[in-house]
């Protein structure tokens, strides 16, 4: 019974169905039918003109982005618990040439005005100290918090009084939305935000992410920088396939609502152990190792996150007497 991530979830068979139309002969590249309706796509979605492009990995979506938004010799204000700062084995300091992570701190991985500002405040402007031309923050974050479409608006005011520009990690984007209840373009470029990296493989996708660009004068240097960096795929319509598929019908919203509520329910369980609200998929809770090892011979596998932690993930396709059984465990310790 996997809890561990919602990387290892089955594809959606609405993917599946889409790759199959999809195989057949057309443009290579992105020059096909499928890859050239993204940025309509998008657009609607967003309510709002923008870019869309596919790619392989969320690594991949957050260091092509950053590359574009920051110069080699600046640096990115990110959060210290960040995933391009922990999980990411510097691919976005490669991507961009060397531009610098500069981490702040806040409670659950989620950045504030104020946390921002004290970071910045503390660099001297001066040639010695690498100056900020970007912010990144994560929603959901690493903790499974979400950012409100007032904090997103809260942080882009300072980035825009500052000159940066804004990166949004969106793994799982989708959860923060249901969450949230604003709309996606209220989460994003409403609130100041210049690049979103969409998830769609934790959400029922197979192996494709999106890179949405809400400033569309960046989309020419993004390709330019995705061929080079050699995630121009030659059949790039499956992963546009991929990605129409999850947007048709709102597909990647009934995903994430069904994980968040498997998640809701888990941490409910969890009771006085929980250690974050769940606001996403993620139920962080206090778990000894004692504890954590009856779990398992009960057949439940998840993350030790830290110490006495332990980290749930629930997958859009979790079946209900996993999360009913994991919820009766959790009562049980």
């Amino acid at each position: 019974m996997r809890f561990f991530s919602d990387n290892a979830a089955s594809v959606h068979p609405a993917v599946l169905e889409a790759l199959a139309r999809a195989n057949r002969v057309d443009t290579a590249y992105d020059g096909d039918g499928l890859s050239k309706s993204l940025d309509a796509a998008f657009s609607e979605l967003f309510e709002t003109e923008c870019a869309a492009l596919w790619v392989a990995t969320g690594t991949a979506a957050n260091s092509l982005a950053l590359a574009t938004l920051c110069p080699p010799f600046r640096g990115i204000v990110c959060h210290k618990d960040a995933h391009i700062q922990n999980d990411e084995a510097g691919a976005p300091e490669f991507y961009s040439g060397g531009a610098k992570l500069l981490c702040a701190g806040g409670a659950a991985a989620k950045l504030t005005p104020a946390t921002i500002d004290a970071l910045l405040d503390g660099i001297a402007n001066d040639v010695h100290r690498t100056q900020a031309a970007a912010v990144s923050i994560t929603n959901a974050t690493e903790y499974g918090q979400s950012y409100s479409a007032a904090d997103v608006a809260a942080i882009g005011s300072v980035a825009k009084a500052r000159g940066l520009r804004f990166h949004m990690d969106g793994a799982r984007f989708a959860n923060a939305v249901v969450n949230i209840g604003a709309s996606p373009a209220d989460l994003t470029w409403r609130g100041g935000v210049d690049a979103l990296s969409f998830g769609f493989i934790k959400n029922g996708g197979m192996s494709a992410e999106a890179l949405v660009l809400f400033d569309k004068t960046l989309a020419d240097e993004v390709r330019i920088r995705r061929k080079r960096a050699g995630h121009l795929s030659s059949k790039g319509r499956y992963q546009a396939a991929q990605i129409l598929a999850m947007l048709e019908g709102d597909l990647w919203l009934d995903n994430a609502r069904s994980a968040n509520a498997g998640a809701t329910r888990i941490g409910y369980a969890a009771g006085d152990r929980l250690i974050h609200p769940v606001q996403a998929n993620e139920v962080f809770a206090a778990v000894k190792a004692d504890e954590a090892a009856k779990l398992r011979t009960q057949g439940f596998d998840f993350y030790d996150w830290a110490e006495d932690e332990a980290r749930f993930v629930v997958s859009w396709d979790q079946p209900e007497a996993e999360i009913a059984g994991l919820a009766a465990a959790l009562e049980a310790l």
